[in-house]
């Protein structure tokens, strides 16, 4: 996959060495091999998942949107800053990305690989260009006390190993996973929660499928009603040519050629018996289920868990894409923020978030009319410094 590396004007005549990537000269590079970085292959479940099943599909889309369009508001001393370097370096990561593409892509990796890895490219030890790197490719190598102390970066055959000791600034990579109870380094993908139910759904699919375009003929046994019994020679050859003509999703439903003596008997289920649609159905809440996505936004018939879409879409977002939102941006400005200065912190801004707006405006409503508190106590409540602390910085509140 070809990588792009844009300077900033007026800089990459001045550092042209400084401004590029560790691991972009092997970027350009393509070929076989994918290293191994979880016990689960990342291509396996990403293929399996994200590309074949559309629950899958649609579940991380929601969760890493939603990410990719809260809005992050930068704070110093209680008060928001609506212009400051770290602000443009999210807004434009690199020349290729975006603030929400940047959010995106880490908020898909970890619904799909459990990991996300982030490299800094720096200048004179400032944070200059944040890229998003692709987590099969990325392998952690711990120390000698077991914590890690660098990466190696794998493709095309060829690895770089990324120290992550820093001369001077933010580590050169940043790694954001989620809990795995089993592995000290890897996070544990939602995916491979759900993997049992996406063999389940994936399989009843290609299987109907496999049914469909043999006619939807469903199987049975053969009964030979001949004199005397089928000699040995007879019945392995039988045995061989059902099972390797007839046998598993892909021959399912093939018409058969009997000789004299043999008779078809139906004894397979019907499709009402087998039900591969309600267990399709089992499998996909399943699914969502594991990515914290109600259902009914998923389109997944039967489910009547929310009493309408409105209240299923405020859970998804109170429940899953909040949170992990909440989490990126810790982990980014803890990582970066401190190359800027002191006392700055990255959050989620609650009150730009449209699906939230219902219930804002009512908790501002029931904090303005609580006159026992004081206007910094109220401002504290809704998530503001106080008034102080906003007038000397550049955002007005009212």
């Amino acid at each position: 996959m070809p990588r792009r590396w844009f300077a900033f004007t007026g800089r990459r005549a001045a550092v042209p060495e400084e401004k590029a990537s560790r691991a972009g000269p092997l970027i350009a590079w393509t070929g076989a091999g994918r290293p191994a970085w979880t016990p689960r292959d990342y291509g396996a479940l990403a293929r399996e998942g994200y590309q074949r099943n559309p629950f899958v599909h649609r579940a991380v889309r929601l969760v890493a949107e939603g990410v990719g369009q809260v809005p992050l508001v930068l704070t110093e001393g209680g008060r928001e800053l609506d212009a400051h370097p770290a602000l443009d370096l999210l807004a434009r990561p690199n020349g290729r990305d975006t603030r929400t593409s940047l959010l995106e892509a880490i908020a898909a990796h970890l619904q799909i690989a459990g990991n996300a890895y982030v490299e800094l490219v720096a200048v004179d030890g400032r944070p200059a260009e944040l890229h998003v790197l692709r987590p099969d490719r990325v392998r952690v190598v711990p120390g000698a006390d077991g914590w890690p102390e660098a990466y190696d970066y794998s493709v095309g055959g060829r690895t770089l190993r990324i120290p992550l000791a820093a001369e001077r600034g933010p580590a050169p990579v940043l790694h954001l996973s989620a809990f795995n109870p089993l592995d000290d380094h890897y996070g544990l993908a939602p995916l491979e929660a759900a993997q049992v139910a996406l063999d389940v759904h994936n399989t009843a699919a290609a299987w109907n499928k496999a049914l469909l375009d043999n006619a939807a003929r469903p199987s049975g046994a053969l009964v030979y009603s001949g004199p005397q019994g089928l000699s040995d020679d007879q019945f392995e050859r039988l045995r061989r040519e059902l099972e390797e003509g007839f046998q598993g999703a892909r021959n399912a439903g093939r018409p058969m050629l009997l000789e004299g003596g043999l008779d078809w008997k139906t004894l397979a289920l019907t499709p009402r018996e087998m039900d591969f649609v309600e267990a399709r159905n089992m499998a996909a809440r399943e699914i969502a289920l594991a990515f914290g996505v109600p259902p009914m936004l998923l389109g997944i018939p039967g489910d009547a868990t929310y009493a309408n879409y409105q209240e299923a879409n405020r859970a998804l977002w109170r429940q899953t894409v909040l949170p992990l939102s909440a989490r990126i941006a810790e982990a980014l400005g803890g990582w970066l923020l401190p190359a800027f200065g002191d006392g700055l912190t990255l959050a989620p801004d609650l009150d730009q978030v449209s699906a939230l707006h219902g219930e804002r405006e009512a908790l501002w409503r029931r904090i303005g009319a609580a006159s026992f508190l004081t206007e910094d106590e109220k401002r504290a409540a809704v998530g503001y410094g106080p008034r102080a602390a906003a007038e000397r910085g550049t955002r007005s509140w009212t």
